[in-house]
């Protein structure tokens, strides 16, 4: 009989770490992925993501900064080492991660710094380390720059970023601005352009993929309106042909797909009234082509399958 695991909840204060604990029912698995979805470890996104996981036979440990806040501020890289300890005390050796947007870019950092991590799944990531940014509605804007802060930090020091072109408040009035000129919710690939036109990208704050171990699978979609996350991974992928490493690179590029990558899988238990609708409400490309989103979501679940399974069956790298 399976050893029975119980959900456990953890705080950063007490743990080292803020996180939930979903252990696979009914399995002895050695197999774990650390996924960041959502605005908090316990919401909507991260127990949809669990779930997903422990249909393919996997545990899942959800991380977020804090609770029900999607803010990215000086997040200390140190609280995955704290996790990944306590995977191997459940009996994990074999972990992943996987994360999305901003924390597509935060897996990829952490893979980086942790080679007990040997698959790393980034979903429209950026190449380099973000400014800081807070979802605290300041003046009554959504989001804002942080002060000088980084998105991450190692050993108690801000690791180096590409800053962003506005400060507050201009900086969400421009997102508000590209979002209403581009017919999406929320747009601000203008934006990361133009803080790359002032502020050329420098070697200490791109994300050293070639430290990461195991294999990386980065997934854009060129039709991505937050950022333009192709040219990212090609810049990954161009990093690697120039650095000595030891992982295996895949870089699965989608003409059509939005910013929302998510298999359709995943994507119809988020919300079970209509993948396409949830899409096609935050973002025009969703709207515009509908098929050609669905076919992307629907090849990019086979895909994420046949990965999982893959590496769930070879040996500890």
């Amino acid at each position: 009989m399976a050893k029975k695991i119980i959900k456990q909840q953890f705080d950063a204060e007490n743990d080292g770490f803020h996180g939930s604990w979903y252990p696979c029912p009914n399995t002895d698995t050695n197999c774990a992925m650390i996924i960041m979805l959502g605005d908090s470890s316990d919401d909507k996104l991260a127990t949809c993501g669990a779930k997903w996981l422990h249909k393919q036979g996997f545990h899942a440990l959800a991380m977020s900064p804090a609770s029900k806040d999607y803010g990215h501020h000086n997040y200390p890289l140190e609280r995955f080492g704290k996790a990944i300890a306590f995977l191997k005390t459940q009996g994990c050796d074999k972990i992943g991660i996987i994360g999305a947007s901003t924390t597509g870019m935060l897996a990829l950092v952490a893979a980086s710094y942790y080679n007990e991590i040997s698959l790393t799944i980034a979903i429209s990531p950026s190449d380099f380390i973000m400014e800081g940014f807070y979802q605290d509605g300041l003046d009554g804007m959504r989001e804002r720059p942080g002060n000088n802060e980084s998105t991450v930090t190692w050993q108690g020091k801000p690791l180096p970023y590409l800053p962003y072109a506005y400060r507050h408040p201009e900086y969400w009035q421009r997102i508000k601005e590209e979002s209403r000129a581009t017919g999406n919710m929320i747009a601000s690939r203008r934006m990361f352009d133009e803080s790359e036109r002032r502020h050329p990208l420098q070697e200490k704050e791109k994300i050293k993929v070639e430290n990461i171990r195991g294999r990386i699978v980065c997934i854009g979609a060129k039709d991505d309106a937050l950022w333009d996350t192709c040219k990212y991974i090609e810049r990954m992928k161009q990093r690697l042909a120039e650095h000595p490493h030891v992982n295996q690179f895949e870089a699965w590029i989608y003409e059509r797909g939005t910013h929302f990558l998510f298999p359709e899988s995943l994507l119809r238990m988020i919300s079970p009234v209509g993948a396409g609708l949830f899409v096609g409400g935050f973002f025009k490309a969703g709207r515009l082509y509908p098929k050609e989103c669905l076919a992307t979501r629907v090849n990019l679940d086979e895909r994420l399958l046949n990965l999982l399974g893959q590496w769930k069956a070879t040996s500890k790298v």
